[in-house]
């Protein structure tokens, strides 16, 4: 079966260059979705019930955008990354955890995960839009970056006094 391109006003290697940054921020996404569901399911400690539903909560959040980013790569004509060796080969995020599983340590390392990503997409913003054309790109993952802040703001303030 012939594929039929995407003709949406973007030069194809524009939108390959686009699909390739999405790419990653898929395997980030879905990297710290993981990492989320580790947290929820090994939280221990005097606050267990709170920060497990905290992190079924974040997950929930987390699960959506990978769905949404995958499905903007297929929007722009290319097929969507769907293997864990591929998100691990893909991302910039580590597959660590914490040393123990108290919700401090835990946020923490999802923390810094958030200030990787927030800062991977905030440069990648002005590229898409300027350099590829590819404004609806540009406006998608703003989405996700006002996303992240959030969610890292949230964790910034739960371990604020731990540090």
């Amino acid at each position: 079966m012939k594929t039929v391109e995407a003709e949406i006003g973007i030069k194809k290697d524009n939108r390959k260059a686009v699909v390739d940054m999405l790419k990653q921020l898929l395997a980030d996404e879905f990297i710290l979705y993981t990492k989320y569901r580790n947290a929820h399911w090994n939280i221990e400690g005097h606050d267990f019930h709170t920060k497990h539903v905290f992190f079924e909560e974040e997950y929930g959040k987390l699960e959506v955008t990978v769905d949404e980013v995958a499905e903007r790569i297929r929007m722009l004509g290319f097929y969507s990354p769907g293997s864990l060796q591929q998100f691990l080969e893909l991302s910039q995020l580590k597959e660590n955890g914490p040393d123990q599983n108290d919700s401090i340590s835990f946020m923490k390392v999802l923390l810094e995960d958030h200030q990787d990503i927030i800062t991977f997409i905030r440069t990648s913003i002005g590229e898409n839009a300027e350099a590829h054309n590819d404004e609806g790109t540009a406006d998608f993952i703003t989405g996700i970056l006002q996303q992240h802040e959030e969610m890292a703001w949230m964790l910034r303030a739960s371990v604020k006094s731990f540090k």
